[in-house]
């Protein structure tokens, strides 16, 4: 009996080192893909810098469309081009849809109840993402709140008006953020939480972009997980700060539309109802899958992400535009033609402004609001492009690298509209030369209400004034520097002087 239990034994180690040497042997088959020469410990962290869209860039010229780095203890791979992208944001969409959650993200347990950060696989995941479908970004929800959005940008031209009397230039940020920062708060609050005239939003603005630069600096406690406590460059304490600022006031509404809600005659009446309301009646309700907590994070997602990308865009595309004298003019020449004596622009309008259109998926090009997208990770072994891409790698889609890819765009670095007209080349997710938004599960689901924000707002600027530079700056010494984080900032906000076009008005 001895002797068959030994058999056996030596026949099971026997069958199992078998299996290791076939699953080893097949997976040394598919190899990695390539990447520079790493340290020890550290990896590859010593290239990485404090901007990483622009060192992945250069390093993919190198090492090809697809890299891989080791930082820390995390393994990367690198997608920069478009074949590439559509391999991680389509073909194996569903295997590269997961996250690695950033310490920062973890500091406030944010990344289980996060529609960001969750896994699609997830049952809440799919219900907040069901709930943004239905309940904002819905085409009826988004026409719905057409008129505020019209209301908004009449309230940017009069601010505009007032300093254009005083010649005072305007800080181009802080004012299209204001205005981001109102449509968002009546979505959400029915409230308008900006000023121009005041500094009350430049705090929600240091808020929110606290946020996206602390989740997405490069963090050496993401790399090496054991540094966590020491956090060395502040990150989890600036996201902590940040990040209370807008619970604080997001606990704030709810305790208001509850105490509101519990002095009506029929609680249940929906006829004013904003989307705070929308979502307490469904915590209210039998069986609710929502708690209060759950609610702030999930506003805390839609706060941020509406604000913050909306108003970067229409920054950059100013920018681009002041430094592009020709263009601009060019681009009121079609907003007077379409507009003529009408005196405001409304979104319909924007369907006949084909050049506007292209001046705005420009901008998505040259400066896409997120330039590595929020990282994907692998949820189990895939092959890209025949490299494999192990379990559990982040997977960092390049889309600044694609933008200015020279075998993808003649002139890449170049600031031309034109490259556009005549071509069905969209931002939705179906071009993966062009995907700012991402694509497959994880695009964005605001997409819908920022194609609506960003070339009106852009447009109304551009039909009631002529701007120029203050200072005797010159368009071609305007500073584009960009700081990282998980959106792209220009360093230094643009100023610029408006100028009141009297024909239109």
């Amino acid at each position: 009996m001895d002797i068959i239990s030994g058999q056996a034994l030596v026949l099971f180690v026997c069958f199992v080192l078998s299996c290791f040497l076939i699953f080893s042997t097949t997976r040394s088959r598919q190899k990695l893909a390539p990447g520079p020469p790493r340290l020890p410990i550290i990896g590859n962290i010593h290239l990485v810098g404090k901007k990483p869209h622009k060192s992945f860039a250069d390093l993919s010229k190198t090492y090809g469309p697809i890299m891989s780095l080791k930082l820390g203890s995390l393994n990367v791979a690198v997608i920069t081009s478009p074949e590439a992208a559509r391999e991680v944001l389509r073909t194996h969409d569903q295997i590269l849809s997961g996250r690695t959650f950033p310490n920062t993200v973890r500091d406030i347990n944010h990344h289980d109840i996060s529609i960001v950060w969750l896994s699609p696989s997830s049952t809440r995941w799919r219900m907040l993402r069901k709930l943004s479908a239905t309940h904002l970004f819905s085409p009826q929800r988004v026409e719905g709140t057409k008129a505020m959005r019209m209301k908004k940008m009449q309230e940017l031209v009069s601010f505009m008006n007032e300093s254009s009397k005083r010649e005072e230039a305007v800080d181009i940020s802080h004012a299209s953020f204001t205005t981001s920062l109102n449509i968002i708060s009546n979505i959400l609050f029915s409230v308008d939480l900006g000023s121009y005239d005041s500094k009350h939003s430049s705090g929600f603005k240091d808020a929110v972009i606290g946020v996206m630069e602390a989740v997405g600096d490069p963090d050496l406690a993401n790399f090496f997980p054991i540094l966590k406590f020491l956090d060395l460059q502040g990150n989890s304490k600036k996201m902590k700060v940040c990040s209370e600022r807008l619970f604080k006031l997001f606990r704030e509404f709810i305790d208001a539309k509850k105490a509101e809600k519990s002095l009506r005659n029929n609680p249940k009446d929906i006829s004013n109802n904003d989307f705070v309301d929308t979502l307490i009646d469904l915590s209210q309700a039998d069986e609710a899958e929502l708690t209060t907590n759950d609610i702030e994070h999930f506003l805390y997602d839609l706060f941020i992400a509406g604000t913050d990308t909306n108003s970067g865009t229409v920054e950059w595309a100013m920018a681009e535009l002041l430094r592009n004298p020709k263009t601009m003019t060019k681009a009121q020449a079609e907003i007077d033609h379409v507009i003529g004596q009408k005196g405001f622009v409304e979104e319909s309008d924007i369907l006949e402004m084909p050049y506007l259109q292209a001046v705005v998926k420009e901008v998505f090009r040259l400066h896409p609001a997120g330039p590595l997208l929020v990282p994907h990770k692998a949820e189990a072994d895939v092959n890209v492009l025949g490299f494999l891409v192990p379990k559990d790698t982040q997977v960092f889609v390049n889309v600044w690298a694609i933008g200015r890819d020279p075998s993808v765009w003649e002139n890449p670095t170049r600031f031309e509209p034109e490259r556009f007209l005549g071509k069905e080349i969209d931002v939705k997710g179906r071009d993966y030369e062009l995907t700012p938004f991402g694509a497959g599960r994880r695009i964005c689901p605001g997409l819908p209400l920022a194609l609506k924000i960003v070339p009106l707002m852009l447009a109304s600027l551009l039909y009631s004034f002529d701007w120029k530079l203050p200072n005797g700056v010159v368009p071609e010494e305007l500073d584009m520097d960009e700081t990282f984080g998980l959106s792209l900032h220009k360093t230094n906000p643009l100023h610029a002087i408006p100028v009141k076009k009297c024909a239109n008005n």
